[in-house]
C-alpha cells in the first residue's frame, strides 16, 4: 500500500517535472510523445533532455536512502548518512582528483567515474570504520559520527585546494557538481548508474534479516549465530558502492540518505524487508521534487538539487539531533 502510493506520488512528480521547463509539456503531450505521437521538437525535448535527468534523479535518490539506511542498520546509528559520515565526500575527491588531473570533463570516460567515485568511497570509509572502531568497545555510534564529521571537513579542505589548479571552466564546472547538481544527464550516465542500483538494492534487500539482526545488539546477533564483523563489511561495501555512484553523476548531494530511511520507517516501521523498498521510493521522490524545484524556481536558471535538499535536510538533522541529546 505504502510502495504503491509513494509509486503514485513519483509518477505525479514526474509529470509536474516533465512540465517544468523553459519549454512546456502538458501531460497529455508528455503521454502522446511516450507512445510517438508527438512532434520532433518535443521527442527531443522528452527523450534526450528531461527523461534521463528525471530518471538520473530518481535512481541517485534510490541509491543514496538504501545507502544511508543500511549505515544506519550496520551502524545503529540514526544520525548514519553517507554525506554526513564522509563517504560522499570521499567519492567527490575522487572524482575531483581525475578532474583536476585530466582536465577535459568531455573526453572523461563515463562509465569510469563511478568506479573512481566508489574507490574514494571505500578508502574513506575504512579510514572512518578504523578510527571509529576499539577492539573491546566495536563501533561506538557517536565516535562514529564525529569521526566521519571531522574526515568530512578534511576532505573538504583538500577540494578547496584542488580547486586552485582548476581552469575556469573546471571551476565553474566542479563549484555546481558540488553543490549537488545532476550534472550527468543523458542516457550514457543513466547506464552507468543503473547496474550498480539494480544489483546493490536487490543485494541489500536480501539481507535484510541480517540487519533486522544486527540492529538488536552485537551480544544478541552474536548469540543468533550472525557473524557480525564479516556482514558488517559486506553491507558496507554495498552502501559505499551506491553512495559512490550516486554522487559520481549528482555531486555532494547531502541528507537524503538521512532523510529518507527515516521518513520511511514513520511510513512502514524498522523491519527492513519493508525498510528498504520503502526508503529506495522516499529518496527517489526526495531528489525528484528537488530537482523540479531547483528547476522551477529561479527559471531559466537552475538552483542545484543539493542545495534544496540541504535546505529540508539541515533542520531535520538537528531536530533528531536533539531527540538524540533527550
Amino acid at each position: 500500500m505504502v510502495i504503491g502510493v509513494l509509486g503514485l506520488l513519483i509518477i505525479i512528480v514526474f509529470m509536474i517535472s516533465m512540465n517544468t521547463g523553459y519549454i512546456k509539456l502538458s501531460p497529455l503531450e508528455v503521454i502522446r510523445t511516450l507512445f510517438g505521437f508527438g512532434t520532433d521538437k518535443q521527442h527531443l525535448i522528452l527523450f534526450e533532455f528531461r527523461l534521463p535527468r528525471i530518471i538520473i534523479a530518481v535512481l541517485v535518490g534510490m541509491g543514496l536512502a538504501v545507502s544511508g539506511c543500511i549505515l544506519q542498520g550496520i551502524s545503529r546509528n540514526a544520525l548514519a548518512d553517507p554525506g554526513i559520515l564522509g563517504i560522499n565526500a570521499g567519492a567527490g575527491l575522487a572524482v575531483m582528483l581525475f578532474i583536476s588531473f585530466f582536465p577535459s570533463t568531455t573526453a572523461t570516460p563515463v562509465f569510469l567515474l563511478p568506479v573512481l567515485a566508489f574507490l574514494g568511497a571505500g578508502i574513506t570509509a575504512v579510514i572512518i570504520y578504523s578510527l571509529a572502531y576499539k577492539r573491546h568497545e566495536g563501533i561506538s555510534p557517536m565516535r562514529l559520527l564525529l569521526t566521519g564529521v571531522a574526515i568530512a571537513a578534511g576532505i573538504s579542505s583538500v577540494m578547496v585546494v584542488l580547486t586552485l589548479r582548476l581552469s575556469p571552466e573546471n571551476y565553474q564546472f566542479v563549484a555546481t557538481w558540488l553543490a549537488g547538481s545532476i550534472w550527468g544527464s543523458n542516457w550514457k550516465f543513466v547506464l552507468s548508474l543503473l547496474p550498480w542500483i539494480i544489483l546493490l538494492i536487490p543485494f541489500a534487500f536480501s539481507k535484510a534479516r541480517v540487519l533486522n539482526v544486527l540492529n538488536l545488539g552485537d551480544l544478541t546477533a552474536t548469540g543468533l549465530g550472525a557473524s557480525i564483523e564479516k556482514e558488517r563489511r559486506v553491507l558496507l561495501a554495498a552502501a559505499v558502492g551506491l553512495a559512490g555512484a550516486s554522487v559520481s553523476v549528482s555531486g555532494g548531494i547531502g541528507f537524503v540518505g538521512l532523510i529518507g530511511p527515516h521518513l520511511a520507517r514513520q511510513l512502514v516501521g524498522s523491519r527492513h524487508q519493508f525498510l528498504i523498498p520503502a526508503a529506495a521510493m522516499t529518496g527517489g521522490l526526495l531528489v525528484l521534487i528537488a530537482d523540479t524545484i531547483g528547476r522551477w524556481l529561479l527559471q531559466p536558471s537552475e538552483i542545484p538539487a543539493g542545495i534544496v535538499v540541504a535546505v529540508i535536510g539541515a533542520p531535520y538533522f538537528l531536530y533528531l539531533l536533539s531527540r538524540i541529546k533527550d
